[in-house]
């Protein structure tokens, strides 16, 4: 059986050798759009954000990023940011009906991990165990 552990970027684990593993990244939206993988340049929009005058924001990974990162997994595990401060729990349960509906006999589990960064680590790190 397959499985794949997938996390919003904001777990601050972006990738793990020793399971099939997907982030799904938060973004910043100010004059550019900033993604949080690994190709963040974290200097450069600090910066810019800085010098920004105008309206600034930030979006969750939307229900496409989360079922693109679900690849062709069996069962899927999903740990996100507080429902509580982003809607990343809606879009991955709303993903996660989806790719059960569309795959009969598939599992996803999305887990609501009440927290940010460090705590959500472990809950990442507990599921690879």
């Amino acid at each position: 059986m397959t499985f794949r552990i997938v996390s919003d970027s904001s777990s601050n684990v972006l990738s793990m050798n020793t399971v099939h593993f997907a982030s799904v990244p938060m973004k910043v939206r100010a004059e550019k759009e900033y993604i949080d993988d690994t190709a963040l340049d974290l200097a450069g929009m600090m910066e810019d954000l800085r010098n920004h005058k105008g309206k600034s924001g930030s979006s969750c990974p939307n229900v496409g990023e989360w079922l693109d990162a679900f690849g062709d997994a069996e069962e899927v595990f999903c740990v996100t940011i507080s429902r509580n401060l982003s809607g990343s729990y809606a879009a991955s349960v709303q993903a996660g009906d989806t790719y059960m509906a569309e795959h009969p006999g598939r599992k996803v589990f999305t887990f609501d991990s009440l927290a940010v960064g460090p705590e959500m680590m472990l809950i990442v790190e507990k599921i690879r165990q």
